[in-house]
């Protein structure tokens, strides 16, 4: 893990819906949070004995650096994580890396569809803050199972550029590609974030009304595939070209758990596949990318996700 923790502070928590939680955190000596841009989103050391970690995104505004809001979605399945985050109280100290942003608002698009799936709205909160202090064209769509699931109603109904589709609701008002998007347009940028089947059926279904990948930015909050289809598959040698090491990956072994068993100080975080943190450049070999974050462009340019992808060469040479 290559964080340089911050210390902070709960210095206000109140549940948004009976699942959310909403925390807002501080400097101990009340000086600015670091900066950061819409989308970003933070580590947090949830347990320290247990080395759990999680990563949250930002959803307040990027301007008010005088504190981070986080919103935290209860997760009875998970491993302890949000479950952790909701037993905070004011005044409890939290460990937070410093932010990170692989879901920036596009600086080339002159108009933005925001479209957030339940707990997916929090980046997309960050952006819409963002875009209206800009004053640039945008619409949110927030999809939740009802009005009582979704957080933050209060600021967002008194946006005239929201939209609120409620699985509940009226037909007229729920989600539709065909009047919510529209078609393809070359100027405009479409954000999506929310729960992978949300996620898959809003993308899909963009990209065959005509979206173009390139025009679709996505954060997944989990992986599509399973932690053993990251693994699958024959040995290979990885070669790092600036230490001159060189480390093979056997069936059901990552590329970063070999390097970090190997002492190997490789970046990385969610080890899922889908936060960016252990993107390395391949100078040789043919990778098998199996991550759920870089583009088609990034992968071209030789992008490689050391915690989920492999080789489909005998070696891959890392710019490590």
């Amino acid at each position: 893990m290559n964080n340089d923790w911050l210390d902070t502070i709960v210095a206000a928590r109140h549940d948004a819906t009976a699942r959310i939680a909403v925390l807002d955190l501080v400097s101990p000596d009340d000086a600015d949070l670091p900066e950061f841009a819409a989308g970003a989103h933070v580590d947090v050391l949830v347990d320290d004995a247990a080395g759990l970690v999680r990563q949250y995104s930002l959803c307040g505004p990027p301007h008010d650096l005088t504190h981070y809001r986080l919103a935290v979605l209860a997760e009875t399945a998970s491993r302890g994580g949000s479950l952790g985050m909701h037993r905070l109280r004011e005044g409890d100290r939290l460990r937070i890396s410093r932010p990170r942003n692989r879901f920036g608002v596009s600086d080339q698009a002159h108009r933005h569809l925001l479209v957030a799936g339940g707990i997916g709205v929090t980046p997309l909160l960050a952006m819409a803050h963002a875009l209206q202090i800009t004053d640039c064209d945008y619409e949110l769509h927030y999809c939740a199972r009802s009005r009582a699931d979704a957080a933050f109603l209060d600021e967002l109904e008194r946006d005239p550029r929201v939209r609120l589709h409620f699985d509940d609701g009226p037909d007229d008002q729920r989600f539709s590609i065909a009047a919510d998007l529209g078609p393809p347009s070359p100027d405009t940028a479409v954000y999506v974030c929310g729960p992978g089947g949300f996620m898959d059926f809003v993308i899909s279904s963009a990209q065959e009304a005509g979206w173009p990948a390139e025009a679709i930015r996505k954060e997944r909050f989990a992986p599509v595939q399973d932690a053993e289809v990251h693994t699958a598959g024959g040995t290979f040698t990885v070669r790092l070209a600036k230490s001159g090491g060189e480390f093979e990956v056997k069936e059901g072994e990552s590329v970063l758990d070999v390097l970090l068993a190997g002492g190997v100080e490789a970046p990385y975080s969610c080890q899922q596949g889908i936060c960016g943190e252990c993107i390395v450049r391949v100078l040789a070999g043919e990778p098998d990318h199996r991550d759920d974050i870089l583009t088609d462009r990034e992968r071209a340019d030789g992008m490689f996700t050391t915690c989920s992808s492999r080789a489909l060469s005998p070696t891959l040479e890392l710019d490590l």
